[in-house]
C-alpha cells in the first residue's frame, strides 16, 4: 500500500482546527494505513487580542461543525499567546506521535477553559494523556533545540502561503492540509475544508481506501478515547440524529459516558 505524507499546519489554540477534527478523523479511518501526519505549528498568535473576536472566532467555527467550545476562558483567564502550546506539541513530538497530546491542548483550550501557556499547565496535560516520559518533556521545553524547530515551523507555515490556492498571506491559513505523493507530487486543501475535499486530495496523492465497514461507536472511542457527537457522526456515518440517540441509548447501558463541556459533549467509554 503506497503511504502518502501528510504535512498539517495547525495551532493548539485555534478554532477551525478544532472544528476540522470531525471531517480529519474520518479520513484517518477510511483511509487508515496510507497516511503519514506530521504537524506544523503555526503560532496562531504570540500574543492574543481582543477577547470578543476570539470568542466569535470560537462559536462560528463551532456553529460550522457541531464541535463543542466553551469561549469564556477569553473573558476568565485566558491565555496569553498560543506558542507555548505550540512548543509544547514540538516537544511532544520528539518523543513520537504527537497527535494524542496535540488533541488534549485542543480540548483544554477549546472546551476546557485551560490556560495552558505555562510549563506547569503544558505538563499537567501531558500527564493526563499518558504514553509521554513528563519529566523528558519538562526539560525538552526550555531546550533551545525544540526552540529552533518551532521556528522552523513558523518558516515552513510562511512558505506555504506562497502555494497556489493558500490566499498568499502572511501564514498559511489554518487549518491546512497538503497530501504529497510517493512520487513528490503536492495535493493541498487550504483553509477550513468538507471530508470530502481532504480524501479527494488524499486519493490524487495515491492514498488508497480501508477495506471494511466504518466502525461502530464502541470501536471508534477505542481508537479515539474522547468523541464528540459530531465526531461520531462523521467517523461512524450516522447523520442526523442517529449519532445522538445511539450515544444516549450506549449512555442508558452505561456502556459510554457523556462530558458536558460548554455547547456539547465529550464522550468516553464507560
Amino acid at each position: 500500500m503506497a503511504v502518502v505524507g501528510v504535512v498539517y499546519y495547525t495551532d493548539p489554540a485555534c478554532p477551525w482546527s478544532w472544528a476540522l477534527e470531525p471531517a480529519f478523523r474520518r479520513l484517518l479511518v477510511a483511509l487508515q494505513g496510507s497516511l503519514e501526519v506530521s504537524y506544523v505549528m503555526c503560532g496562531m498568535a504570540s500574543e492574543f487580542g481582543e477577547p470578543a473576536t476570539l470568542v466569535e472566532e470560537s462559536l462560528e467555527a463551532s456553529a460550522s461543525t457541531g464541535m463543542p467550545v466553551d469561549p469564556r476562558l477569553w473573558f476568565q483567564g485566558p491565555p496569553r499567546s498560543s506558542f507555548p502550546a505550540c512548543i509544547a506539541v514540538k516537544a511532544a513530538a520528539e518523543q513520537g506521535d504527537p497527535s494524542s497530546y496535540l488533541r488534549r491542548l485542543r480540548e483544554g483550550l477549546l472546551c476546557r477553559r485551560r490556560k495552558l501557556d505555562s510549563g506547569d499547565a503544558l505538563l499537567d496535560e501531558a500527564r493526563a494523556t499518558g504514553g509521554l516520559d513528563v519529566e523528558r518533556l519538562r526539560i525538552d521545553l526550555g531546550s533551545h533545540a525544540i526552540l529552533e524547530s518551532f521556528g522552523a515551523d513558523l518558516e515552513l507555515g510562511k512558505a506555504a502561503a506562497s502555494r497556489p490556492g493558500a490566499q498568499g498571506g502572511e501564514r498559511v491559513p489554518l487549518p491546512s492540509l497538503e497530501f504529497r505523493s510517493p512520487g513528490g507530487d503536492l495535493y493541498g486543501v487550504y483553509g477550513s475544508a468538507s471530508y470530502e475535499e481532504l480524501r479527494d486530495a488524499a486519493l490524487a496523492a495515491g492514498a488508497e481506501p480501508a477495506d471494511g465497514p466504518s466502525p461502530t461507536i464502541e470501536e471508534a472511542l477505542r481508537r479515539f478515547p474522547t468523541m464528540a457527537s459530531a465526531e461520531v457522526a462523521s467517523v461512524c456515518e450516522l447523520p442526523g440524529p442517529r449519532a445522538p440517540a445511539e450515544l444516549w441509548r450506549l449512555a442508558s447501558e452505561w456502556r459510554v459516558k457523556p462530558e458536558r463541556l460548554g455547547s456539547g459533549e465529550l464522550w468516553t467509554l464507560a
